[in-house]
């Protein structure tokens, strides 16, 4: 396993920007912004190839966060999905978000911390029984 990132939602992007760069020292490692979905994904870290934080900005949100509502997800690589995924049930845990399509599942800790796991590397061919699997609960 690898750590990748921690994910944490703003209301202003270019101000976070700014903050994360000129005040922290972070580099912008990537930025992508998703149309359909209303929102831009952007990375820092301290230098390239490093764990990154990643500022998730909703276009449409008007209303300030609540403290605790803005942060989103720990994120981790694992070599195979789907046998990580098998161990952790194995272990007891829920896969609230299955990995349907071969690269992303989470998981949440006792506290409800979520846990994205992203496969490491090209996605997995989609198999049974994961792509039968449905969600449960929030993630």
């Amino acid at each position: 396993m690898k750590y990748l990132h921690a994910m944490v939602r703003v209301k202003d992007l270019d101000q976070s920007t700014a903050f994360f760069t000129d005040v922290l020292g972070l580099v912008e490692t990537r930025r992508k912004d998703y149309e359909s979905g209303r929102f831009t994904l952007a990375y820092f870290a301290t230098a390239p190839g490093e764990p990154e934080v990643e500022l998730t900005y909703n276009w449409d949100q008007k209303e300030d966060y609540r403290i605790g509502d803005n942060f989103g997800h720990l994120a981790f690589s694992v070599e195979n999905i789907y046998d990580y995924c098998q161990m952790l049930m194995d272990k007891g845990v829920t896969i609230l978000r299955p990995p349907r399509d071969g690269h992303m599942a989470f998981i949440r800790t006792p506290d409800q911390i979520s846990i994205e796991l992203l496969q490491e590397g090209e996605k997995l061919p989609i198999q049974e029984p994961w792509a039968s699997m449905e969600n449960k609960g929030k993630w």
